[in-house]
């Protein structure tokens, strides 16, 4: 939905998702609160989760109701794909590492069933094909101009997008081990796969030549920008976040080797040492 010259900086309202946010908060804060009466919680770690969940649904507010829904919407598509990027990854990653299992523990038994019903669909290589497919397909000329046309189609690209991040990013955050688990290389090859995979699709943005949404091109011009340069902005957004994204994972993943291989040499080190 291409606008004219009104102000692009505007806030937008949004009662269903102002109130899901805040029943999100509130039912995360009253089971924090439950936990740490009964002792199992507000440890160091309990609150570094709260502040990473509260740090998720703030990614969501304003991902949705701040100037970057709005100018992502009527403008720029380079301010559209930091829209989505915080949708798939930021918002996801940040609620989950704010889940743990006791938190969780009054729907774990409810998880199971419903997982178990999903049979391959809950396996982790579906998962990652139809996360990086969720984005190609909806970056698709076609599909991307309809939500841009309709609200209600473009709604249901952001659900979509937040779904497909949140089941992908939870074989890697594990919150509550699913049944089919990553472990060792499998993880890297996971999130290494879906990087490179939507990596890609910045990259064919990237080094376009040519404005693959028409809706843009009659958008009011704003940074300066044309409408293929801010498509090209758009692409190299997706290839520096999918680099970020997974060049961070492998540094925690590598701290988490050394720490584990430094750990097992002391246990060697104490059984040498007993007589």
């Amino acid at each position: 939905m291409i606008a004219g010259a009104e102000t692009p900086y505007v806030w937008s309202f949004q009662p269903g998702l102002s109130l899901s946010i805040l029943i999100g908060g509130g039912v995360y804060w009253l089971r924090w609160r439950e936990l740490r009466r009964s002792g199992g919680g507000a440890g160091r770690s309990d609150y570094l989760r709260a502040a990473s969940f509260a740090a998720g649904l703030v990614v969501v507010a304003v991902a949705l109701m701040s100037p970057i829904d709005h100018l992502g919407e009527t403008r720029l598509f380079s301010v559209h794909m930091l829209q989505h990027l915080m949708i798939f990854d930021f918002a996801p990653i940040l609620l989950l590492l704010g889940l743990s299992r006791p938190l969780m523990r009054p729907v774990v038994r409810r998880l199971r069933p419903l997982e178990q019903s999903l049979g391959y669909l809950a396996h982790p290589l579906v998962v990652l094909v139809l996360a990086v497919a969720s984005i190609w397909v909806w970056h698709l000329p076609a599909l991307y101009d309809g939500a841009l046309d309709n609200a209600w189609v473009h709604q249901l690209e952001h659900v979509t997008f937040f779904t497909a991040g949140l089941a992908f990013w939870w074989y890697v955050i594990e919150p509550v081990p699913p049944r089919h688990r990553l472990r060792g290389m499998a993880t890297l090859a996971y999130v290494a796969g879906a990087k490179v995979g939507l990596a890609l699709l910045g990259v064919v943005l990237t080094f376009s030549t040519s404005v693959f949404y028409a809706p843009y091109e009659q958008a009011p011009r704003t940074w300066g920008l044309s409408p293929l340069d801010d498509q090209n902005v758009g692409g190299v957004l997706m290839m520096l976040e999918q680099s970020i994204v997974l060049a961070t994972f492998f540094a925690i993943l590598f701290a988490r080797m050394l720490d584990r291989s430094e750990e097992a040499q002391r246990r060697r080190e104490r059984l040498e040492s007993m007589p």
